[in-house]
């Protein structure tokens, strides 16, 4: 009976040692980061890491993230293409050539993806936007992933902003985003950042959206001057419509005289329309404006030659 008694308290002594030897969250980040470090967010032995990662901790948001790292670098493949003209999707040629009659042929970087494994990296993505509601970051990295997937068509990336900008207008969350000051202006600028995105590639549909995104931000956000002159730039640079365009620069104007950005258009206005009365009246404006002493100094011999 003794000895029994003996047996069990060593039994019971062993157990929390044994619970001891789960490992850990933080060693399991920890492995996880060496990994990337060392091989890349694909490299070998980080899968497998990751699933036994989830098997212990299904929701660890580090984890979710690691997930869609992984399965996002995974879906895509990188080649080289032949595109016509010098960008594509906002991006300058990789690499260019001349062909036998001399003439530059350019090549781009092109991203292809497997649906798949596309959809396990948004699938990790959205649990950890669902266990992390207010984490801005997580959910832009879901719209700079729709981006790369969508390329020049950006339908799902349009429609997850709008829903983002509701939901910002409607509940009033308190934006995390790592890096960054938390305040009233941190969901305006990242948005502006995305609409920039949206007037890189260049294409109509981006080009539709850049404007869309704008006015839906203008509806919740109607002194953003900002997005005012988001519209003028559409239809500056891709209705090639100046009387419309310089309609929305001045309502800039009114609310913020001094707007470099704005000023700046509507100096490139005037001279691409040639209409030498408007740009006398622009020039003097960014001279005053512009912090850069060699614009204003070129800015100056122009308006003295006109």
């Amino acid at each position: 009976m003794k000895r029994i008694l003996i047996l069990i308290v060593a039994m019971l002594a062993i157990l929390p040692m044994a619970a001891q030897t789960k490992t850990t969250q933080k060693e399991y980040s920890d492995r996880y980061q060496l990994l990337v470090s060392k091989l890349g967010a694909t490299g070998v032995g980080i899968e497998t890491l990751l699933q036994r990662w989830e098997k212990d901790y299904p929701e660890d948001t580090e984890m979710l993230i690691g997930k869609f790292a992984y399965y996002l670098s995974k879906s895509r493949t990188d080649n080289l293409e032949v595109k016509e003209g010098n960008r594509y999707l906002g991006n300058a040629p990789v690499l260019t050539l001349k062909d036998s009659l001399g003439k530059d042929v350019n090549y781009f970087q092109v991203s292809t993806y497997d649906d798949e494994l596309f959809g396990k990296a948004t699938q990790a993505l959205d649990k950890a936007i669902e266990l992390n509601q207010d984490r801005l970051d997580f959910r832009i990295y879901k719209i700079s992933a729709l981006l790369g997937y969508e390329k020049d068509s950006p339908d799902m990336a349009l429609a997850g902003l709008k829903a983002l900008v509701d939901y910002d207008g409607q509940s009033h969350p308190k934006w995390e985003y790592p890096g960054y000051v938390s305040d009233k202006a941190l969901f305006p600028a990242v948005v502006q950042e995305c609409c920039y995105s949206f007037y890189l590639i260049g294409t109509p549909s981006s080009y539709e959206a850049f404007k869309d995104l704008s006015e839906k931000m203008l509806t919740y956000y109607p002194d953003a001057y900002e997005y005012m002159t988001n519209i003028g730039s559409y239809y500056l640079v891709y209705k090639h419509d100046s009387k419309t365009a310089l309609k929305m620069y001045n309502k800039v104007l009114k609310k913020r005289p001094d707007d470099y950005a704005t000023i700046k258009n509507c100096v490139l206005l005037a001279r691409s329309d040639k209409n030498v009365k408007l740009e006398k009246k622009y020039l003097p404006m960014l001279i005053r404006v512009t912090e850069d002493e060699t614009e204003k100094a070129s800015a100056q011999a122009r308006l003295s030659s006109l």
